[in-house]
């Protein structure tokens, strides 16, 4: 007979589906607030207020996140295929 503790220490659940969603635009997102940093800080290094490897960084997050973008839309998942009711086409 199993012990009361050997559904607590390995218990079986199947795992949920994925979920579905865009990348491109999380990662479009992600990219826009690294480019308001960058905004802000290149405004406090204006004013005297930062050094300049501040916005090296928020560079960077940029074009890091452009470059993750571009990545997302070319390794987009293929659309699922609808199949149609109506009969093939005779010729």
């Amino acid at each position: 007979m199993p012990s009361p503790f050997a559904t607590l220490l390995h218990p079986t659940r199947t795992t949920p589906p994925p979920v579905a969603i865009d990348l491109e635009r999380v990662v479009l997102v992600g990219t826009g607030i690294w480019g308001l940093a960058l905004l802000v800080t290149g405004v406090l290094v204006a004013t005297g207020e930062l050094e300049w490897d501040i916005v090296w960084v928020c560079a960077t997050g940029v074009v890091l996140g452009l470059l993750g973008a571009a990545w997302a839309r070319r390794n987009r998942p293929a659309p699922p295929v609808v199949p149609t009711d109506a009969p093939p086409a005779q010729p």
